[in-house]
């Protein structure tokens, strides 16, 4: 039966995932966000209703839980500056006030695993919150749920980030605790099934298989094919921890001290309740939770990632627009006087005959080199002129997604020690012209991965800068041809 449910959480990792999932159903949904403008673009936003408001401040909840059947509550303000536990209790009430004054018929409420007794103030909290939410008298389900993987998880990162960069391992005792990791689409799921529940639940969710963070450490490795040792010490503060951490993972100290209270606690499934109350949902093990990451990050790029629910004056580290975070961003952009369907016109040619609309010889060094180290080079153009299906191949990149008039991402095809993506977005600009933005992306491998983009870094502002100085004097040059282009020589870039 289609019901009114209202999200919290949708710039999160989970929620951001979970809001496609349920505005495909046909219930009517409706977030609540302090800042509309954050979702602007996401999965399945445009078919919802955003309500802006604070779990925060009570006075601005009561509009949003009008109507309301069912309350997803997918807030934890782990990654705020000050204390959480104070903040997650206000939360937790406010959201329970206003559920219990609507009428709300559930909420459903993703915890974390782990004993009622555990001196972990992460785990104190996230328990403290389900006790809260189920006092409003409004029945909850409270899954707890130990270890997520997936692209763009906190866990499935702080795996990643070690094994890529670390090739040997001095870790403290908190990986050896025992966790059972479950894939996030196996979370989505159980989050989805928790709307046919009338009653109160407490339900702890994980995969089939207990492992420690050693384990997943060395599977990552075996799937990767890496070789990793990993050396225990018998004492290494949390603190210590947590600035190891922040050296050689995406994880911030602040975070990272506060992680580490709950990693060293086992997070276990204890109940079956999971299975006496979803039987259909059989979760997939660590190796095939694992390989389904790595194989759904290339296509992943655009989605909701761990670190999108962090506070927006968190600041990163930058140079040049280059993010120092686990994938390397280099974005930049420019506003342009041509319309969207000029500027497309001339980015749906970029490479072959057309060239790279700057340093053209910059690029054929660089497929020199790239034929010396065994890859294609540049020597493949392209298939067409001005038109590009998803697959075709430009110079040594590959065609990787398009959506027309929007959005073009290609894949490099040279040897690197890691992946690389260019993309190119368009955007209507004020007064009919074009906000084009221009990112490269790229999925360092190891530690040379990184050494890689360290080298090439300063010549990304030379090169991709003079590339977006290019297709502006390309757009130039058509708007006063009146949007006519005779030969592949009228659009190059000579800047």
């Amino acid at each position: 039966m289609p019901q009114t449910i209202l999200l919290t959480g949708a710039t999160g990792y989970v929620g951001g995932r979970l809001l496609p999932r349920l505005t495909s159903m046909e219930h009517s949904v409706r977030c609540l966000v302090r800042d509309a403008g954050r979702l602007e673009g996401r999965p399945g936003a445009e078919r919802a209703e955003i309500v802006e408001g604070d779990v925060l401040d009570f006075s601005t909840l009561t509009d949003a839980f009008h109507g309301v059947s069912t309350v997803y509550y997918l807030i934890h303000s782990m990654g705020s500056a000050g204390g959480f536990e104070d903040a997650d209790r206000q939360a937790a009430e406010h959201v329970a006030k206003a559920a219990c004054q609507a009428g709300v018929r559930r909420i459903v409420y993703l915890g974390g695993l782990g004993g009622d007794d555990a001196d972990s103030p992460h785990l104190r909290s996230r328990h403290e919150v389900g006790r809260v939410l189920a006092a409003s008298g409004v029945p909850t389900i409270e899954l707890r749920a130990s270890i997520v993987i997936g692209p763009g998880s906190l866990s499935f990162d702080l795996v990643r980030s070690l094994v890529e960069r670390l090739p040997v391992m001095i870790t403290p005792r908190w990986v050896r605790s025992m966790a059972q990791p479950i894939h996030i689409e196996d979370v989505l799921r159980y989050l989805e099934a928790g709307l046919t529940l009338e009653e109160s639940h407490i339900v702890e969710i994980g995969g089939p298989e207990r492992v420690s963070y050693s384990d997943l450490l060395l599977e990552y490795a075996r799937q990767r094919g890496l070789r990793r040792w990993i050396l225990h010490v018998p004492i290494l503060s949390a603190r210590l921890s947590s600035l190891w951490l922040g050296l050689v993972t995406p994880v911030y100290a602040r975070i990272g001290r506060k992680l580490i209270d709950s990693l060293r606690h086992d997070t276990v499934v204890t109940s079956p309740t999971a299975k006496a109350l979803f039987p259909t949902i059989i979760p997939i093990g660590v190796r095939e939770s694992i390989a389904t990451a790595l194989r759904d990050e290339a296509s992943d790029i655009t989605a909701t990632r761990w670190m999108d629910a962090l506070s927006a004056t968190t600041q990163v580290p930058s140079w040049h627009g280059v993010h120092w975070r686990r994938r390397r961003i280099d974005s930049r952009g420019c506003e342009l006087a041509a319309d969207p369907a000029s500027v497309w016109s001339i980015v749906m040619r970029i490479g072959g005959s057309t060239g790279w609309y700057y340093g053209n010889w910059l690029w054929q060094l660089r497929g020199a080199i790239d034929l010396l180290l065994g890859g294609p080079g540049m020597r493949r153009g392209r298939r067409h002129l001005s038109r590009l299906l998803v697959g075709d191949i430009v110079d040594c990149w590959r065609v990787d997604c398009i959506e027309p008039g929007r959005l073009l991402r290609l894949e490099a095809q040279m040897r690197l020690p890691g992946r690389a993506w260019l993309q190119f977005e368009l955007v209507p600009g004020l007064g009919g012209g074009t906000r084009l933005q221009q990112t490269a992306i790229f999925d360092p491998v190891g530690s040379l991965g990184l050494l890689y983009w360290w080298s090439v870094a300063p010549f990304h502002h030379l090169v991709f800068g003079g590339m977006l100085r290019g297709i502006a004097a390309a757009s130039r040059t058509l708007q006063a041809a009146g949007g006519t282009l005779r030969r592949p020589g009228d659009v190059k870039g000579r800047l």
